[in-house]
């Protein structure tokens, strides 16, 4: 028998002949157009947004029973149940469509592709902050694993709106991992920072970690005070090596960290509503930010060459959420 007339041997010729070489890497922009159609994913916060996810409030939010109400601590909630909402007014839905629509709106106007999440449960009434279930990075997102009751459960409307967009999943937080995206933020393409407290451990933390380390990521461990949930509260990356932070939120351990990687800081100043530092940066030193800035901090953004425009979000806010946490980035360009 001839080498040729050997079907095994034909067999692992064909193989070695059109084997694909593991390089470049799976987030290489010629791997992700080829293989998933776009250049998925991010490097940084601040470069100019080409696609992102939204979630308008719905159905999820009638869970709210203005009969229970926490006595101690005045806001709407069913400890068993799980959902609170943390006002002392029920939510206003057609108020928060409406805000919802309005940012959407702005979005449109300057040339971003809006994604909707898909199959929202009807008691997931926090799913309006598509910011924390996912987070994206190089080549496609890792689906998070979220720290509050009324959240968990999110991840499964998540992962099958980004497989029906048709984006990469590069990982899910597992085992005891407790991950939330509010709490990621990129610094430059090369480091990270992920708050670490109530609704993120180091377990979840070291996940994400582990998929940076491989794209050649440094992360940054921030230690969040007291019940501070997320560090988007705190801190927000609006261009290139300038951040806009409420100081009240975030160790000094992290300010030094952030001077020594010569990244400036806007501080905001007590009178401001401290929701403006969850705004969104859509291109670099372009915000979409709502109301509540005093003219002394957008003074200070427009020294800096910071532009904005302002959506009206007040109605959002009492849901427990910003401008930030309603929006996931899903594209962006590099800086």
């Amino acid at each position: 028998m001839t080498s040729e007339s050997n079907p095994h041997w034909i067999y692992n010729q064909t193989i070695k002949m059109f084997a694909a070489d593991a390089s470049p890497p799976f987030e290489a922009e010629t791997e992700l157009s080829r293989t998933w159609g776009k250049v998925w994913g991010i490097d940084n916060d601040v470069g100019q947004v080409r696609s992102i996810l939204v979630h308008r409030p719905g159905p999820e939010m009638q869970i709210v029973d203005s009969k229970k109400r926490i006595a101690e601590i005045g806001s709407f909630g069913d400890v068993e149940k799980g959902w609170y909402f943390q006002s002392d007014t029920p939510p206003d839905i057609p108020a928060m469509q409406s805000q919802h629509d309005a940012m959407v709106k702005a979005f449109e106007a300057a040339g971003i592709e809006v994604y909707h999440v898909e199959g929202v449960d009807n008691t997931r009434l926090k799913s309006c902050y598509t910011r924390d279930p996912l987070i994206m990075v190089k080549g496609g997102a890792i689906v998070c694993r979220m720290g509050a009751r009324i959240r968990r459960g999110e991840e499964l409307a998540i992962t099958r709106t980004l497989a029906k967009i048709g984006i990469p999943i590069l990982r899910t937080i597992s085992g005891t991992g407790i991950m939330e995206g509010g709490s990621f933020a990129w610094l430059n393409s090369k480091t990270c920072a992920i708050g670490v407290g109530v609704r993120v451990n180091r377990d979840g933390a070291e996940q994400v970690g582990e998929v940076l380390k491989r794209q050649g990521v440094e992360l940054l461990i921030v230690d969040l005070p007291g019940y501070d949930i997320h560090l988007d509260v705190s801190f927000l990356m609006i261009d290139k090596d300038l951040a806009l932070i409420n100081p009240f939120g975030l160790p000094y351990s992290f300010l030094e960290e952030l001077k020594a990687r010569g990244i400036r800081t806007i501080e905001i100043d007590p009178a401001d509503d401290s929701w403006i530092v969850n705004s969104l940066a859509i291109a670099p030193g372009k915000m979409v930010m709502p109301a509540g800035a005093t003219n002394r901090t957008l003074d200070r953004l427009a020294q800096h060459g910071v532009s904005w425009v302002t959506v009206p979000y007040a109605a959002m806010h009492k849901n427990g959420g910003g401008i930030h946490c309603s929006t996931t980035p899903l594209r962006r360009d590099s800086v």
